[in-house]
């Protein structure tokens, strides 16, 4: 038997990148995968078509993370359709790319609103379904924990505050069993970074293996 047989796994922004790759990942391992998008719907269908032809069980539901209604409502619709929620994969998230002292209140809003609130919120509406002995994993970034470039700042903020939710989180539902891990990957080949980008190589120099992670 798979590794996830029976259970349901919510993928925030499971359209693209690294998203994708997980919802595939845990399809593979036997568990049905909820991917929510925020606009593209066709990338969410091909997501869902490539599980399916896989053998594994998916489904799309359109939710934009800065909505906190349709955040609310794609858990409750994703628990109507699957009939429980076991693990809860917090990877919705954007980033501003540009100088600190040009970045508006109005971007900052925006990074905080997807990459911290929109993990609060779907976290919050997740819990209320979550089986004991479950699993919350938020995606977080290797910026999140050292700030390595310049032109980052929003995202590296947030990326940090997700850390410290993390953390705190843990103690407040270790007592039913519940885990919840922030996962900071460093440069990784997606289309919003590609490894063949105009920053690739600056992001390459900063690793060990002087390379882009895979999806």
């Amino acid at each position: 038997m798979s590794k996830l047989a029976n259970m349901v796994t919510p993928v925030t922004g499971g359209s693209r990148g690294i998203g994708a790759a997980i919802a595939k990942g845990l399809a593979a391992e036997g568990a049905s995968v909820v991917i929510t998008y925020a606009e593209d719907a066709a990338a969410a269908s091909a997501v869902v078509k490539a599980i399916e032809l896989a053998g594994g069980k998916a489904v799309a539901i359109r939710a934009d993370a800065v909505k906190v209604e349709a955040v609310k409502g794609a858990v409750e619709k994703a628990v109507a359709a699957l009939g429980r929620l076991d693990v809860l994969v917090n990877n919705a998230g954007t980033a501003i790319l540009k100088p600190f002292e040009e970045t508006t209140l109005e971007e900052m809003d925006h990074v905080l609103n997807i990459n911290v609130r929109g993990v609060f919120v779907t976290t919050q509406a997740g819990l209320k379904h979550m089986n004991d002995g479950g699993r919350i994993i938020n995606i977080g970034s290797g910026v999140g924990e050292r700030a390595q470039a310049r032109g980052l700042l929003p995202y590296s903020a947030t990326k940090g505050a997700a850390k410290m939710f993390t953390q705190a989180l843990s103690r407040e539902v270790g007592g039913r069993g519940i885990t919840v891990n922030n996962v900071r990957p460093g440069p990784t080949d997606t289309d919003l970074n590609p490894a063949s980008g105009d920053r690739a190589v600056r992001q390459k120099a900063i690793t060990a293996l002087n390379r882009f992670g895979p999806r």
